[in-house]
């Protein structure tokens, strides 16, 4: 049960757990649509060399990325969809804190490889690896529930996460 919804807050506040966490459901959905809308974005200029719409793709991923950030998840329009597409799947909840690291990672190269493709006005290897790069880490978190900035956070944090997809913080190696 969700306790608690205000508008710029990160993460959820449920009854079961007394930190903020996510429905790793809804960001698994959230990533295979922008990991469908990125690559289409991403094949079209390989092969046609315009990055018109691979432009387009940027400025609405920093944006959904920003508004998860600095506003709340629930207001990201691939979280609205996510949500909505996984409403009838019991929510599986995981740690706020390492999604913070892996989203402010997205945020950052979704940053930089707009600025590459606008401010420079850059085309060909150069914001395609960049671009490249970022959709791939999309399409492990969609596809395997690999969340690359979680892992990060796992190895580098102070604080451990809590609460991880499929149990992979209590599995040692």
């Amino acid at each position: 049960m969700i306790v608690s919804t205000k508008t710029f807050e990160f993460g959820e506040k449920i009854s079961e757990h007394d930190f903020p966490v996510f429905n790793e459901r809804e960001i698994r959905a959230a990533a295979g649509i922008l990991f469908l809308i990125g690559f289409g974005a991403w094949m079209y200029a390989a092969i046609t060399d315009d990055f018109q719409p691979m432009r387009g793709f940027g400025v609405l991923f920093m944006l959904d990325m920003f508004m998860r950030l600095f506003i709340n998840h629930r207001y990201a329009p691939s979280m609205i969809i996510g949500r909505f597409v996984t409403r009838n799947q019991v929510p599986e909840w995981v740690d706020a804190e390492p999604k913070k690291t892996a989203w402010y990672i997205g945020f950052a190269m979704v940053v930089t490889a707009c600025f590459t493709m606008g401010w420079l006005a850059l085309s060909g290897p150069v914001p395609l690896a960049l671009c490249g790069i970022c959709i791939s880490f999309l399409f492990f978190e969609s596809a395997f529930g690999f969340c690359a900035g979680c892992w990060l956070h796992m190895r580098f944090s102070k604080t451990p996460p809590r609460l991880c997809s499929g149990g992979v913080c209590e599995i040692k190696h």
